[in-house]
């Protein structure tokens, strides 16, 4: 009997909830891992419509995690993001942001399509987004580099400074006998 509904298509539809996007299940499960730690550290990304659409639910579901602010919560968010900085930006300044709205916390806009192979792109995004969040990460890299560089230079020069300084003291010493 239950042969029969199971060729017939009658069978319970046990772990179907998502799309399979033509991937297997890890793979699948890594790639909505990766895509909700961008999400939620730059607040606004570029990916194709199917993947957009499936991401809104991981996304929605980390920052209702985040508001709810348990240490099981945080575990939670752990175990999926794999991310410490992620974990205590969401449930810190999500959780904070988001405290008085109930769901969609996330917008899905579509973005034309993709050169190449022509799939539909969307930008996924959070609802109440921090505008300078996108890029920050490189921002404050660039100009840590360039503090770094300008401080070498200035060590450099000031070390080229202290050799050169007995020499003009040698040189002046000299030029004043010389005088004399």
């Amino acid at each position: 009997m239950q042969v029969i509904e199971i060729l017939k298509g009658n069978a319970m539809r046990h772990g179907m909830k998502h799309r399979k996007l033509n991937m297997d299940t890890n793979a699948r499960k890594a790639l909505f891992s990766n895509l909700t730690n961008a999400v939620l550290t730059h607040e606004q990304i570029k990916v194709t419509l199917p993947r957009a659409k499936e991401l809104r639910t991981f996304v929605d579901n980390m920052i209702t995690l985040g508001k709810k602010g348990q240490l099981s919560n945080r575990r939670q968010a752990l175990a999926f993001l794999r991310d410490n900085e992620v974990v205590s930006k969401l449930f810190s300044t999500l959780a904070e942001r988001y405290k008085n709205r109930n769901g969609g916390y996330t917008r899905v806009l579509r973005a034309g399509y993709r050169y190449g192979d022509c799939a539909e792109m969307a930008i996924i995004e959070l609802v109440d987004r921090d505008v300078n969040a996108k890029g920050a990460k490189d921002l404050a890299r660039v100009a840590a580099e360039k503090a770094a560089i300008e401080a070498a230079e200035k060590a450099a020069s000031a070390e080229v400074q202290k050799e050169e300084a007995p020499k003009a003291e040698k040189k002046s010493k000299k030029s004043a006998k010389a005088e004399a």
